[in-house]
C-alpha cells in the first residue's frame, strides 16, 4: 500500500514538473495570464502609448497618400535606426508606380531621408527611392536584420515581399548593408497566402530558426474577380532553417473568437524578451462609417481622389504569442492606439502601426503610426510606452494579490519593473509549490517597496539572494496596493 502510494506520488510530481514553466533568466512581461494561477482584487490592465510628436511627413513627389506597409529597425552596431515604407512615384516616361523608401535617424526620434542617388524620380536621382520598377515586391517589402550566428556579411539583411495568386507569392531578398537589395532565388519561397499586406519575418532566437506572419483569410482566398475575401482577414505562420524551403503555412489560433479582420499583425520578438512574440496589429472595420456631415465636407478633396477613404475605421491592437506556439494571446479586446480626436484618423485604414517597437531612452520604447492614411496631409506619427509598459499586473488603492503556477528559475535576484503611487507599495513571497512560504522569504520577510523604477532589485530580510532557490519549483504571491508590475526577471 505504501509503495503504491509512494509510486502514485511520482507520477503525480513527474506530471506536475512536465507542466511546469522553467523561465531561466529571461524577462517575464503581464502580457498575457501563462504564469498566473489566482487573482484576487488584481487585474491585467492595458496601457496605451503616447503621442510624441511626427516622426515623418509623406510629402514628397514619389510618397504620398498611399505611403504605407513600414518597418523600423534598430541597427545597434551601427548605432543608428532604420525605416523602410512604400511610396508611389512619377518616372520620366511618364509612368508611375510603387517604390520602396527610405528613411534613417540617429535617435529613432528624429528622421532624415537621405539622398540615395539609385533611382531617377521625376528625372532626378536626389530622392530616398531605395527599390523601383520593381512591382509587386515594392507594394509590400518587409526588411529585418538577421542576427543568426554566422549569417554570411552578403545576407545580413533579409526580407519577404510580394503578392498572391499571378504573382505567385512571397519572395526572398537579401542585402549586405539594407540599402542593396538582390532575390535569393528567381522562384518564390512561400505560396500559399493572401499576401496582400505587410507580411512579415525575423531570426528567432528562441527557435532557432526564422519565423514568417502573412496575411491569409480564415474562409480562404481572396475571390480574384470580385476581390473579396471569403472569410475574416487572419494571420498564418510558417518557419524556416535557410529562409528559402519554408514550412507549410499553420493558421494562427486565438483564446478569442476570430471575428476582428487583422489587417497586418506587425508580428516581432519583443527586444526585452525575445522569447516573447508581440503584435502591434491593425484592426480593420469594413463598412463602418463613423465620420459626421461636417468631416466629409472637410475631406472633401481627397475623397474625390479616394472615395473610400470614408467608408471604412481602423485602429491598432495588441495581441501576443509564445515562441514556437500557434496561437495568439487576446488578453486586451480593447484598441491598444485608438484613432483620437482628430477626425482625419477615422478613415480608411488609417492607424495602421509600423513593424517594430524599438527601445528610444533607458525607460522609454517607440512604436510608430500611420495617420491621415490616403489622405494628402499622410504622416507618421512617433508614440510612447515605458519600458515592457505594454500592460502590468494593477491594484488599486484597496489593494489585492495575485498566485503563479509553479515554475522553476536560475539567477540571485528577483528585479523587478514597478511604479507605485506614493501611498502604494508591492511586496512578494516565495512560495514551494504546494503554496507554504518559503523560509525567510515570506511576505512578512519582504521589504516593501514604494517607488517607481524600471529596475528594482527586491529583498528581504535575508538580504536579496535566491539563488538557494534556483532549479526548485517555487511561486511567486504578489501584493499591491495602488500599484503596476509591468516586468521581472530573476537575474
Amino acid at each position: 500500500m505504501i509503495r503504491r502510494f509512494l509510486c502514485l506520488t511520482l507520477l503525480c510530481q513527474t506530471a506536475l514538473f512536465a507542466e511546469m514553466a522553467n523561465i531561466g533568466s529571461r524577462r517575464e512581461l503581464f502580457v498575457d495570464k501563462l504564469l498566473i494561477e489566482e487573482m484576487k482584487g488584481t487585474t491585467l490592465q492595458l496601457h496605451h502609448p503616447e503621442e510624441a510628436g511626427i516622426a515623418v511627413k509623406f510629402d514628397q513627389p514619389w510618397e504620398g497618400r498611399f505611403s504605407a506597409y513600414i518597418t523600423v529597425i534598430h541597427n545597434a552596431e551601427a548605432k543608428k535606426f532604420q525605416m523602410y515604407y512604400r511610396g508611389n512615384a512619377g518616372f520620366k516616361d511618364g509612368t508611375s508606380g510603387e517604390v520602396t523608401c527610405y528613411a534613417e535617424s540617429e535617435d529613432g526620434i528624429r528622421w532624415v531621408k537621405p539622398k540615395l542617388g539609385l533611382h531617377e524620380i521625376n528625372g532626378s536621382k536626389d530622392n530616398n527611392v531605395l527599390l523601383a520598377n520593381l512591382a509587386p515586391y515594392t507594394h509590400n517589402f518587409a526588411p529585418f536584420i538577421d542576427h543568426r550566428p554566422g549569417v554570411p556579411k552578403e545576407q545580413r539583411y533579409k526580407a519577404l515581399a510580394g503578392l498572391g495568386g499571378k504573382h505567385g507569392g512571397l519572395s526572398a531578398f537579401v542585402s549586405a548593408d539594407g540599402l542593396h537589395w538582390q532575390k535569393m532565388q528567381d522562384a518564390p519561397v512561400i505560396t500559399k497566402g493572401a499576401f496582400d499586406s505587410q507580411n512579415v519575418s525575423f531570426w528567432s532566437d528562441a527557435e532557432q530558426c526564422y519565423v514568417a506572419y502573412f496575411r491569409v483569410f480564415t474562409g480562404g482566398v481572396i475571390d480574384e474577380k470580385t476581390w473579396k475575401p471569403t472569410g475574416v482577414r487572419w494571420v498564418s505562420r510558417a518557419t524556416s532553417r535557410d529562409f528559402l524551403t519554408w514550412t507549410d503555412a499553420v493558421q494562427m489560433t486565438s483564446d478569442q473568437p476570430l471575428v476582428d479582420q487583422i489587417y497586418i499583425s506587425q508580428t516581432n520578438p519583443y527586444f526585452n524578451a525575445p522569447h516573447l512574440y508581440i503584435s502591434t496589429a491593425a484592426r480593420f472595420m469594413p463598412g463602418k462609417t463613423v465620420l459626421d456631415d461636417q468631416a466629409k465636407k472637410y475631406l472633401a478633396d481627397d475623397t474625390k481622389a479616394y472615395p473610400a477613404l470614408i467608408q471604412d475605421c481602423s485602429e491598432a491592437v495588441l495581441m501576443t504569442s509564445r515562441a514556437g506556439t500557434h496561437e495568439f494571446n487576446r488578453s486586451f479586446m480593447e484598441g491598444f492606439v485608438r484613432p483620437g480626436l482628430h477626425f482625419r484618423n477615422w478613415t480608411s485604414r488609417s492607424n495602421y502601426p509600423a513593424c517594430g517597437v524599438v527601445q528610444t531612452g533607458k525607460s522609454e520604447m517607440s512604436m510608430y503610426v500611420e495617420r491621415h492614411y490616403g489622405q494628402t496631409a499622410a504622416l507618421l506619427q512617433r508614440f510612447t510606452l515605458r519600458l515592457d509598459g505594454f500592460a502590468s499586473l494593477h491594484a488599486d488603492y484597496t489593494g489585492g494579490e495575485m498566485t503563479t503556477k509553479p515554475f522553476t528559475f536560475t539567477g540571485k535576484a528577483l528585479h523587478l519593473n514597478l511604479a507605485t503611487g506614493a501611498s502604494g507599495s508591492v511586496v512578494v513571497e516565495i512560495q514551494d509549490a504546494d503554496g507554504k512560504p518559503m523560509p525567510g522569504f515570506s511576505l512578512a520577510d519582504c521589504q516593501t517597496i514604494t517607488y517607481d523604477d524600471i529596475d528594482r532589485v527586491i529583498g528581504w530580510k535575508v538580504g536579496s539572494d535566491v539563488s538557494a532557490l534556483a532549479g526548485r519549483p517555487v511561486r511567486l504571491r504578489w501584493v499591491l496596493k495602488d500599484a503596476d508590475v509591468y516586468s521581472f526577471r530573476f537575474e
